[in-house]
């Protein structure tokens, strides 16, 4: 098993870096007290070739692996947690199902807004169905030219900055996750519209929002995938995100423990640095050890993937773990900091309010832990015997 990374690999995760320290580093703090989409950092990723990386050469983009997209990811994120996250929705998710399941047509006509910036949103919660993602109550009906889609989304990433969204919507009322397919939905489509912002705690340059459609008709043509295999397709390309979500829980991390590094080397206390005294040794340590396992486990996932989309359970392994250690991670940069983590000039307050959001968005870790366990224990029928 080679660990080693390829030379174009190292020069693009560099250029991601410097990018990162020089550019994104400076505006981060801007975004997240504006509580600003950063249209200037999307502009800059762009000029970088670092939206659409998976969009395959045929279409204009790089068709590049998902190996190469968590590389970036995490790259960006210890600068900047928001910027990472267009990131991920710019070369995963969306841009994934796309690539799988669409149409030339769809292609064609996508991919060249996502080359040029566009972060498209998958829209799948509603207000009775977050986890339970089956139980979800939008429809679309059969309609002249297309099919009318009739609902309420909730918690969009993107609501409202983001031109396109699929849309998960229940086809002709049949139940359960046989009856869900996807639609591809433009932001103009008349019966389309945007409802309220939530305001967050963490990751604020991103709005969060509700999505209502009032018999919005939509083109037949923009059918994605139909009920059937629909969800289940659309599960897959979803562990892209889920992958990509946990990339940014490690950058987050990683960015605060190299400031935590740096400042216990620095900091003197007691006639010494804070880095001789062994409750700070263990501290940091531990970090190590935790974001090299955070890693590995991600880029485990991404490299079977491929060209393709990661294993559910490979992605829900890495997204529990890097969340969690993402949490634990900035939390004790910040201790090791003290008043001054604490306080606004560093931005470690806001990488520990940004790292919360992965212990729930993407799917819980209670839901990571429900799928992992579904795979590793035998069925219920065979050990309630």
């Amino acid at each position: 098993m080679d660990f080693e990374l390829t030379s174009e690999q190292r020069a693009l995760r560099a250029l991601a870096r410097k990018l990162a320290d020089a550019v994104f580093a400076p505006r981060a703090a801007k975004w997240d007290a504006l509580e600003e989409y950063p249209w200037e950092n999307v502009k800059d990723l762009v000029g970088a070739g670092l939206m659409g990386m998976t969009v395959p050469a045929e279409h204009g983009g790089s068709g590049r692996p998902v190996l190469d997209v968590v590389l970036v990811i995490e790259e960006i994120a210890r600068a900047c947690g928001i910027t990472a996250r267009i990131v991920v929705e710019g070369s995963l998710g969306v841009v994934g199902a796309l690539t799988a399941y669409g149409t030339d047509a769809q292609k064609r006509r996508y991919f060249p807004w996502v080359l040029d910036g566009e972060k498209p949103a998958i829209a799948i919660s509603e207000p009775a169905a977050g986890s339970a993602a089956t139980d979800l109550e939008t429809h679309a009906e059969e309609a002249p030219g297309g099919f009318r889609l009739t609902g309420h989304k909730c918690w969009i990433t993107g609501a409202g900055t983001s031109r396109l969204y699929l849309v998960f919507a229940r086809f002709g009322g049949r139940p359960g996750a046989e009856g869900i397919g996807g639609l591809l939905v433009e932001r103009d489509t008349p019966g389309f519209t945007i409802g309220r912002r939530e305001f967050m705690m963490g990751l604020r340059g991103i709005p969060e929002g509700e999505l209502h459609f009032d018999g919005c008709v939509v083109p037949r043509d923009n059918l994605l995938v139909g009920p059937g295999d629909g969800f289940k397709k659309l599960m897959r390309a979803y562990n892209g995100q889920r992958l990509g979500a946990a990339t940014v829980a490690l950058g987050l991390a990683q960015g605060a423990y190299e400031r935590a590094l740096a400042y216990a080397t620095e900091r003197r206390q007691f006639g010494r640095p804070i880095a001789d005294f062994q409750g700070i040794r263990w501290k940091l340590a531990d970090m190590a050890i935790r974001l090299d396992a955070a890693r590995l486990l991600i880029h485990r996932a991404a490299a079977r993937a491929g060209r393709g989309f990661p294993d559910a359970l490979e992605a829900a392994k890495a997204k529990t773990f890097a969340a969690e250690t993402a949490q634990e991670v900035t939390s004790q940069a910040l201790q090791i900091h003290g008043a001054a983590g604490y306080g606004r000039s560093l931005p470690l307050e806001r990488m520990m309010r940004d790292a919360r959001m992965f212990a729930i968005g993407g799917g819980t870790l209670e839901m990571m832990r429900n799928l992992i366990a579904d795979r590793v224990l035998p069925t219920r029928a065979d050990w309630r015997k």
